[in-house]
């Protein structure tokens, strides 16, 4: 299989069979094996009798209903697991996204990037409630990963195989797997992309899931640069805080000797107590972490490199 398209739908009764035939158009008039695969995030309306009816005449539709809605990230993890496709593109189920820019991003795979990311540069959404909040998000992700995208919300992507294999995807992380793919080594680039208003319904994502994406950022944060070594994060702000408690006792003890102020009078006794006892804490968390993570790659094997190419190896 060269092409696996992945579809999260949510009630989008409306749009998904705009979605196959558009999708189905573009990938007929390419030279390439292909698959789409949708996935029905527990629609609550007639969208899944919808993909069985398509699915039902054309083989190359694949269609997978979860029980519930579990988000938006369970249902891009369901379809990157159940893709077969050396190359895998997620696409919107509501035809924003344009399935006619699927051979651009194609043609980049093809120059050698492991990740191609949308960039809606002309993105057809309200300007105070989607444009200023995206700016801002991506703003702050770009510095904070060092992965530098205008547009980290897009769905349309185009991702090799082997990049996905090592990611798991929890909470509202789909939207950072540029980040954690360039973790790995992965070439990244972005490529302007149509974008289309809504023709039916209304959007599932909105900015209600704002708080949820700044905490997933921490914890991709987090990721990238210190899971195999949490306690050079934890232990750097425990010796900073014992360091500081270290200057507030000697400041204490100075008062007491030198201006005769009583010691039990003195609040920088509480905030040198306080500041110890908090270092301590942090280097403890540091160990802690160092027990957790060499649990987590020995107990299942994982490697702590990723390994591009291989001569004269099995």
């Amino acid at each position: 299989m060269d092409i696996s398209i992945v579809v999260p739908v949510y009630n989008e009764q409306d749009n998904v069979e705009a979605v196959y035939t558009a999708l189905s158009a573009t990938l007929k008039g390419m030279d390439c094996d292909y698959e789409i695969v949708m996935v029905d995030d527990g629609s609550s309306d007639g969208s899944y009798s919808e993909l069985a009816r398509l699915a039902a005449g054309d083989p190359a539709l694949k269609v997978i209903r979860f029980r519930r809605n579990f988000g938006q990230t369970a249902a891009m993890s369901a379809g990157f697991d159940y893709a077969r496709g050396d190359v895998v593109i997620p696409i919107d189920g509501d035809l924003q996204n344009d399935p006619a820019d699927i051979p651009r991003l194609l043609e980049k795979i093809d120059e050698g990037y492991d990740v191609v990311s949308g960039w809606r540069r002309d993105r057809k959404d309200t300007f105070i409630t989607r444009k200023i909040p995206s700016l801002l998000a991506n703003a702050i992700i770009s510095y904070l990963t060092g992965v530098h995208l205008h547009d980290y919300g897009c769905t349309l992507k185009a991702y090799r195989r082997e990049v996905l294999e090592g990611i798991n995807l929890y909470g509202e992380m789909h939207r950072f797997v540029p980040a954690l793919a360039c973790q790995f080594g992965a070439r990244v680039m972005e490529l302007p992309v149509n974008h289309r208003p809504r023709l039916h319904g209304v959007s599932k994502y909105g900015i209600s899931r704002t708080l949820r994406v700044i905490l997933d950022l921490m914890t991709v944060k987090f990721l990238m640069s210190y899971s195999t070594k949490p306690i050079q994060l934890f232990g750097r702000w425990g010796v900073y805080t014992i360091l500081a408690g270290v200057c507030s006792g000697a400041m204490t003890l100075y008062m007491k000797l030198f201006e005769h102020l009583s010691m039990n009078r003195n609040p920088l006794l509480i905030i040198t107590c306080f500041l110890l006892f908090m270092g301590v804490q942090f280097i403890v968390m540091g160990l802690l972490g160092e027990l957790n993570a060499r649990t987590y790659f020995e107990s299942q094997g994982k490697p702590i490199y990723v390994v591009k190419d291989r001569i004269n190896l099995g």
